[in-house]
């Protein structure tokens, strides 16, 4: 560990008005932009992303100011540890070191964050969502808070507009999570009244959802699972089916009581959200991890869209929502490209129009994700999106947890509390 006269020295170098934030040094396009999206929110004037590897970076730190914050790239080194060793002797102390490779071992993971004091390694293909998750608490100084990291996690799928395929795609990935990569899965229809996620799932409405909503003091983990009816083994649909004269009467607060009590149960809260002017469907929103802009290629889609990014961010969700196209190459759309320059951000994730394929998956209540294509593929890259992260059988792990930091680096950044 640091001794008290180097961590006072770290901290006011730390605190150099003229020392860059962040400084990056990747060694492919594909990892820089996701680099860039999933930090680009919070150091938008303070990051420096240059082409190269460990080896770059140690020539050039030889040379360079030391940044708050340096990202390496240790992809297809020979000799990582030997590499990351040498590193540690041109930098400055305080400096926290992020590391992302091609290695997906524990043993090697523990061995750079117990032993030489990397503070956060992910390896690859990288996420934005594991990006904003593991790098930016540790470049924002801002820990993510017991409430939002301890439990399942949760996702808001929202549509740009109406008939966009919103609930379409909220039930496909949820199948494809809780049926296909069997983890713990809970649909969660926000629109009690003309909801079709469990029709399309084949699953059962009740009055649960309404019960909580309306009256939270009932809400534990008893009644979440009377509430919550099973479609297969770990997939159970949350959803009503009210009378039309019948409003909600929400109680204040009900929403994020029944999430946390979800995250208890579930891997996955899955919840089909339209962003409608009432205080269950935004206190919804405001308490997921992670948000998902379900659009078409229609100009009306395109405006809409843009004014749901500007809507400002819940406390758990450290990164800006996930862009998904539904419907590209429909006759008469707009071209992605055209999309996107309207946007101003790059879309996500693309489906393409396939209008036959989903109709009879709707018509069967059977998710199109059983069948092998792009949709499916797609779902699966949307998965990845959101925090899954599956075995080897499945994709690759988008980061592991967070571990101590002693050794090697600890000239270079203090012990984390």
């Amino acid at each position: 560990m640091m001794n008290q006269d180097s961590a006072r020295g770290a901290v006011g170098a730390i605190g150099r008005p003229d020392r860059l934030t962040v400084l990056a040094f990747l060694s492919d396009s594909q990892t820089e932009q996701v680099v860039r999206d999933g930090l680009g929110d919070i150091v938008a004037n303070g990051m420096d992303i240059r082409r190269g590897t460990v080896r770059t970076a140690i020539n050039a730190m030889a040379k360079l100011q030391t940044p708050e914050v340096l990202i390496v790239d240790i992809s297809g080194e020979d000799q990582p540890l030997h590499a990351l060793g040498e590193l540690s002797d041109v930098v400055e102390p305080g400096v926290r070191v992020l590391v992302i490779g091609d290695t997906d071992d524990v043993d090697f993971y523990r061995h750079i964050t117990r032993g030489m004091g990397v503070m956060e390694y992910i390896f690859k293909p990288i996420t934005r969502e594991a990006v904003a998750r593991h790098f930016a608490p540790l470049i924002t100084r801002k820990a993510v808070g017991a409430d939002a990291a301890r439990g399942g996690r949760v996702v808001a799928i929202m549509g740009a507009r109406g008939g966009v395929g919103a609930t379409t795609i909220a039930g496909n990935l949820a199948w494809y999570l809780g049926v296909i990569a069997k983890r713990h899965t809970v649909f969660l229809e926000s629109d009690l009244h003309m909801g079709s996620g469990a029709l399309l799932l084949g699953g059962k409405t009740g009055p649960g959802l309404r019960m909580a909503l309306e009256t939270p003091d009932r809400i534990d983990p008893l009644f979440v699972e009377r509430a919550a009816q099973p479609v297969a083994e770990r997939l159970h649909v949350l959803a009503s089916e009210e009378k039309l004269h019948e409003p909600l009467q929400y109680a204040k607060g009900a929403a994020q009581r029944l999430i946390e009590t979800l995250r208890v149960r579930y891997n996955f809260i899955i919840m089909d959200v339209p962003f409608l002017p009432m205080p269950a469907n935004r206190e919804l929103l405001e308490y997921a991890h992670h948000r998902v802009i379900i659009m078409d290629p229609s100009l009306a889609s395109v405006r809409d869209t843009l004014r749901l990014l500007g809507v400002p961010n819940g406390p758990w969700q450290p990164q800006s929502p996930t862009i998904l196209l539904n419907r590209q190459g429909r006759p008469g759309g707009l071209t992605r490209k055209q999309i996107e320059d309207a946007l101003k951000v790059k879309i996500d994730v693309v489906i393409p129009d396939m209008p036959k394929q989903l109709n009879e998956s709707a018509s069967f209540g059977e998710p199109a994700v059983t069948q092998r294509g792009p949709l499916r593929q797609a779902i699966i890259d949307l998965s990845r999106e959101v925090g899954f992260a599956g075995g080897r059988e499945e994709q690759s792990m988008s980061a592991v947890s967070v571990s101590p930091v002693t050794g090697l680096f600890k000239k270079m950044i203090p012990q984390r509390t």
